[in-house]
């Protein structure tokens, strides 16, 4: 694995295990023991449990049997369906899941040579974006020589039950992973990029153009790599885990095991009245309990459908617990859904590459205001700035850009409880062109995306933004919370994502030697009007170019307008306050952009703050002669650089 890899506990396997060969003993973890410690903090299984090495419940044990499967597990007496139902989209992909397990093949029991077995095991996990090596031993807690957790469907196969050990250590205890969710794994297991959608609030089962966007999306997902698993809530005063209506579970994790959009034959065509079937699959972890409407195992669809031409159509179903449903059917009795996006960033491939960058990043509490960094939501307007500030770049005229802000496991703090998620998302703002100072004030600035606010481990948005510059700021939901986050950033082409963490420009010795600013200005060209024609077709192609001393902003090319929208925002920070601001509007030519006017700005703390329309004039002092056209801008000036 090319990616660095930290070590849980500091421990190091290969010298665990050559330590244990050398002594002829079987590892035992001093950092995960086989006590009522790594069991629970809280609830105790029911009945005496013995820790027992696999060696000690089958004759010849084996990490996989015929392959790795998503059929090979089953829950257990543990509420973490979800765990069980993220390890089943894990086994789907042989790339993945040979990141948690490193080099299985070595790690393998061998019957011929029975000195290598040493009782130890190791797990890599995604943790906070740091690949992280877990070692275990294999003593796995039993009741009755049973396994009472994750085990497999087969007695002599191992590797769900050893992965859940490494997790439950990561967590804590087992009981740390009684309740969760599946795309908090699926990042674990990964490095995924997790998104959560309510089918509910997004009313998808209602709307067909919703239901076909999704679809078309979760295709997209599931044929790049990615992972999907679905839930169904339960209602208020129903216990989780109860059998709902046709056979699904509430309170219960499925993994979604395939997404097809099938083109029916003449045949079909006439028995379904639609030329096209839209259906998913999906696996109950406790490999029984299926959905029993239409496209079930015994319902009327399958009866019109020939063995053949199922295989054809890749309609298959693997084996018990698997089960079809039409994605109709699906929106109408699943209420959430969890995507995870195996972001793709090699070069080498066919498929879009995203260049993506991670910051680390905390909510810290100060007195001081300016140094303040978890200052709550938007709606906490004295201190919602006072929030961690980061900065990009979209280059091209437009950008899809994906964002994920991740906090910090809390699971292990369940023992003393807190081991809740906190609420947290971010904002997004349209800044001026030049910005490279913290904001402190939200003045000519756009705000242009807001993140759903919950309290889940990653919060997820994917927008489509225009040119320019950006701030995106991650809050807690309320102000004074303190805790760490990762915050990544997907876009087209490099975004230079980075924290603001000085409030203006640093005083140096040089500052008395040049001078040092003395006033702030913010300024928004809204638009141009009633330009001089430039071509044949009565339009013009003009930009605005901005100038304070010796800083220039240029914004992009309006095409074939005499009435531009600009929108463009700058800041300066001045140290000649006497000298004035040039607003110049020039037109884009092929071999030599032409003058069209400018307006002169004095920008003093004491001009209006509101929106004002310029005339254009030539060049010179405020009386040149006029020119046609005029611009609409807003200006902010102060003499305290921590102002705006």
């Amino acid at each position: 694995m090319s990616s660095p890899v930290q070590l849980f506990r500091d421990q190091k396997y290969h010298e665990l295990k050559r330590q244990c060969i050398q002594q002829r003993q079987l590892f035992e973890d001093p950092e995960f023991p086989a006590s009522d410690d790594s069991l629970y903090y809280q609830k105790a299984p029911r009945g005496k449990v013995e820790w027992k090495r696999p060696k000690d419940l089958c004759q010849d044990p084996y990490l996989f049997v015929n392959g790795i499967s998503s059929h090979d597990l089953h829950q257990g007496s543990l509420g973490n369906c979800w765990f069980v139902a993220a390890c089943s989209c894990l086994a789907l992909r042989k790339t993945l899941w040979q990141q948690v397990i490193p080099d299985f093949k070595e790690q393998e029991w061998d019957p011929k040579t029975p000195e290598k077995y040493a009782g130890i095991f190791r797990f890599r996990f995604w943790c906070f974006g740091i690949w992280t090596e877990v070692v275990i031993d294999d003593l796995l807690p039993t009741i009755d020589g049973t396994l009472i957790y994750c085990h497999s469907n087969v007695e002599n196969e191992f590797w769900s039950a050893l992965l859940e050990k490494a997790y439950a250590k990561l967590a804590g205890s087992y009981e740390a992973l009684d309740g969760g969710s599946a795309a908090d794994a699926i990042v674990d297991f990964t490095g995924a990029v997790a998104e959560s959608i309510d089918l509910v609030q997004g009313k998808y089962s209602e709307t067909i153009s919703e239901q076909m966007k999704l679809f078309e999306e979760l295709l997209k997902v599931h044929r790049r790599g990615g992972l999907i698993s679905c839930f169904i809530a339960s209602s208020s005063g129903r216990a989780n885990e109860v059998e709902a209506k046709m056979g699904l579970v509430a309170g219960h994790a499925y993994s979604v095991t395939a997404v097809r959009k099938l083109h029916l034959g003449e045949r079909l065509m006439f028995s379904f009245k639609a030329e096209k079937l839209f259906m998913v699959r999906l696996r109950n972890p406790w490999g029984n309990r299926e959905w029993n409407g239409a496209w079930s195992d015994n319902s009327e669809e399958w009866k019109k459908v020939s063995s053949a031409e199922r295989k054809s159509l890749g309609l298959t179903v693997e084996n018990d617990g698997e089960f079809w449903m039409t994605f109709e059917d699906w929106c109408k009795n699943f209420t959430d859904v969890d995507i995870c996006r195996i972001v793709n960033t090699s070069y080498f491939s066919i498929h879009k590459t995203w260049e993506t960058k991670m910051m680390h990043g905390a909510w810290v509490k100060n007195s001081e205001p300016l140094l303040n960094r978890c200052g709550g939501c938007f709606d906490n307007t004295e201190t919602f700035l006072q929030n961690p500030q980061y900065i990009f770049d979209v280059k091209k005229t437009e950008d899809k850009v994906l964002i994920s802000l991740q906090q910090e496991d809390r699971r292990r703090c369940k023992k003393v409880g807190k081991g809740d998620n906190i609420i947290i998302g971010f904002e997004i703002f349209k800044v001026e062109d030049n910005r490279s100072y913290r904001l402190h004030k939200l003045t000519v600035q756009e705000r242009v995306a807001t993140s759903p606010y919950i309290n889940t481990r990653n919060v997820f948005l994917k927008k489509i933004l225009k040119q320019g510059r950006y701030i995106l700021i991650p809050t807690t939901y309320l102000p004074g919370i303190t805790a760490k986050f990762i915050l990544r950033l997907f876009t087209d082409v490099p975004s230079k994502l980075r924290e603001l963490t000085a409030d203006k420009p640093e005083m140096t010795c040089w500052s008395l030697l040049y001078g040092y600013p003395r006033r702030i200005t913010q300024i928004k060209i809204h638009s141009a009007e009633g330009l001089q024609e430039q071509d044949g077709s009565g339009g013009a192609d003009p930009y605005v170019l901005i100038k304070c001393e010796n800083q220039k902003v240029r914004s992009p090319v309006q095409h074939n307008a005499t009435k531009a929208i600009f929108n463009t925002q700058v800041i300066f920070y001045r140290k000649n306050i006497d000298s004035p601001i040039i607003v110049q509007v020039w037109n884009s030519n092929i071999l030599c952009d032409q003058f069209l006017g400018q307006a002169l700005l004095a920008a003093s703390p004491s001009d209006p703050r509101e929106q004002q329309t310029l005339q254009l004039r030539g060049r010179g002092s405020q009386e040149a002669e006029e020119v046609p056209g005029h611009i609409t801008v807003k200006v902010f000036s102060s003499d305290d650089l921590v102002e705006l």
